[in-house]
C-alpha cells in the first residue's frame, strides 16, 4: 500500500456552486450540548441551564455522567410552580446561584444558559446576569447565552456561548502590537501543539476561549484572528465589530488545510516561505505517510453527509481531496459562506451541496443514492443501520481531537472504523 497520500488539483473555484435550500422538519441536537465540551476547556466556568427536566437529562445522558461526579454544569428544573406563574423565576435563580457559588467557591465565570420552554424564553437573562453580576462582588463574572433548540443547532451553542463571553473582554490599546487570536473551542493537546507551531514561526498567539475564563485576550485593530471551528458566525461577527481582522483560509484539517490556515497566518506575520516550509515539513511528510496507509480503506468509498455540525464542508473537502472517497451530498445547517469561500473553492463540481433540512426528503435522497457511509445524528443513526446504510456519528467528530498534523490520521481512521464494523457483521 502506497506510503503516501496524493492531493487532487486545486480545480476552478466553485464560490457559486448551486445550494439545495430546504427548510422543514430538522434532526439535530439542540445548542445546550455544546456544554458538554466547554465546561472542560473552560476550567474555572460553570453552566447553569435554566430550563426543564428534559434540559437535564438530555445533558445527563450526553455527557455520561454518573451520580457521583461534580460536572461544572448543572440545570435549575422549571417546576409546577414556575410554570403556573406561581412563583418568582428571578427569585428563583437568585436562590439557586447563591446556594449553588457557596457549594461551589471556585467558580470565576457563571453562565446563564437559556433553554426552549416558553416560559424560560420569556426571561431576560442577561438582566439577571447583570443583576447578579452587582449582588455577589467582583470576584465572579456572570454571562448569558441562548441554547435553546428553537434557537439554535449542536455547535451553535458554542458560538452563542463564545459570541456572550467576548462582551465580557476588553479593548485592546492603541498602540498594541499585533497579535494572532486563534478562535474554536480545541482539546488541549490540539490547542499545544498549534502553540508550539505557531512559536516556531514567531508568531505571538492566544487562543479564544481561554483555560482559565477571566483570561480574555484584548482585542482590537492590531488582532488578527483565525477561526478555528467553522460554525462561528456570531463569534466572527463580534470580533469584527471590534477591528479584528479574519484571516481567510481553510479549516486545519488534513495536511491541505493545515498547511493553508498556518501559511494564512505565517502570510499576515510576514513569516518567510522558506521558514514556514522548514517548520512544517517533518510533521507533513509524518501526516502524509500516515494517510497514505488508511486511503486504501477509504479511496473510492462514496460519503453522503447529512446537516449537523457544520464541519461537514472542511470534512468533506479533507475526505475527498487526501483520501480520495467520493461526496454524493454535503449538508450543513448553514452555510457561512464568507468563512467557507477557500473551502468552497476546493470542493468538485459534481457535489450535491445542501443547506438546511427537510429529513424526509433527504432520507429518500440518501437511501437512493446508496451510499458506502451516511455521516449523521444519533437520531438517524440506527434507523439507516437497519436499511443496511453504514452510519458515522457527527458528534463524535466534535468531541474527538481532529485538528492539525498530529490528529489527521486518527481523523481518517473515524471514518474507517464504521466500515471495518460493518465489514465484520457481514462475515
Amino acid at each position: 500500500m502506497s506510503a503516501s497520500v496524493e492531493i487532487a488539483p486545486v480545480p476552478r473555484g466553485i464560490a457559486g456552486l448551486p445550494v439545495l435550500r430546504e427548510r422543514g422538519q430538522r434532526e439535530v441536537f439542540c445548542g445546550l450540548t455544546g456544554i458538554m465540551w466547554l465546561h472542560r476547556k473552560i476550567q474555572d466556568a460553570f453552566f447553569l441551564v435554566v430550563g426543564s427536566r428534559t434540559c437535564a437529562h438530555l445533558m445527563q445522558s450526553a455527557a455520561g455522567v454518573m451520580i457521583f461526579a461534580e460536572p461544572r454544569f448543572a440545570t435549575a428544573i422549571l417546576e409546577e410552580t414556575d410554570l403556573a406563574g406561581l412563583a418568582d423565576a428571578h427569585e428563583e435563580i437568585d436562590r439557586v446561584v447563591t446556594r449553588l457559588l457557596a457549594r461551589r467557591p471556585e467558580i470565576r465565570t457563571l453562565f446563564l444558559v437559556g433553554s426552549c420552554p416558553s416560559e424560560v424564553i420569556k426571561l431576560d437573562l442577561s438582566r439577571a446576569a447583570v443583576r447578579l453580576t452587582q449582588s455577589h462582588g467582583p470576584g465572579v463574572r456572570f454571562v448569558s447565552y441562548s441554547g435553546s433548540g428553537i434557537e439554535t443547532t449542536f455547535t451553535q451553542g458554542e458560538d452563542a456561548c463564545l459570541a456572550a463571553l467576548l462582551a465580557a473582554g476588553t479593548p485592546a490599546p492603541a498602540d498594541s502590537p499585533a497579535s494572532l487570536l486563534v478562535v474554536g473551542s480545541l482539546p488541549d493537546p490540539v490547542e499545544d501543539a498549534f502553540r508550539r507551531t505557531f512559536d516556531a514561526l514567531g508568531i505571538p498567539v492566544a487562543f479564544f476561549p481561554p483555560r482559565r475564563s477571566w483570561d480574555l485576550p484584548q482585542i482590537g485593530p492590531s488582532t488578527s484572528y483565525l477561526l478555528a471551528q467553522p460554525f462561528l458566525g456570531d463569534t466572527g461577527a463580534a470580533l469584527d465589530r471590534l477591528g479584528a481582522t479574519r484571516l481567510g483560509a481553510p479549516f486545519p484539517f488534513g495536511v491541505e488545510g493545515t498547511r493553508a490556515w498556518l501559511g494564512a497566518a505565517a502570510a499576515a506575520f510576514a513569516v518567510a516561505p522558506e521558514h514556514l516550509e522548514a517548520t512544517v515539513a517533518p510533521a507533513e511528510r509524518r501526516t502524509r505517510a500516515a494517510l497514505g496507509k488508511i486511503r486504501g480503506a477509504l479511496e473510492g468509498k462514496r460519503i453522503f453527509f447529512f446537516p449537523d455540525s457544520q464541519l461537514e464542508i472542511p470534512l468533506a473537502r479533507f475526505l475527498h481531496r487526501e483520501l480520495g472517497m467520493e461526496l454524493l451530498e454535503v449538508g450543513t445547517p448553514y452555510l457561512q459562506r464568507e468563512h467557507l469561500a477557500a473551502e468552497l473553492a476546493l470542493l468538485p463540481s459534481t457535489v450535491t451541496l445542501s443547506e438546511g433540512q427537510d429529513v424526509d426528503k433527504q432520507l429518500d435522497r440518501c437511501r437512493a443514492a446508496k451510499p458506502d457511509l451516511a455521516v449523521c445524528g444519533l437520531g438517524l443513526a440506527n434507523p439507516l443501520e437497519v436499511e443496511g446504510i453504514t452510519t458515522k456519528w457527527s458528534i463524535e467528530l466534535v468531541f474527538t481531537p481532529i485538528h492539525g498534523y498530529e490528529y489527521a490520521a486518527d481523523l481518517a481512521n473515524l471514518f474507517v472504523r464504521p466500515l471495518l464494523r460493518r465489514a465484520r457483521l457481514k462475515v
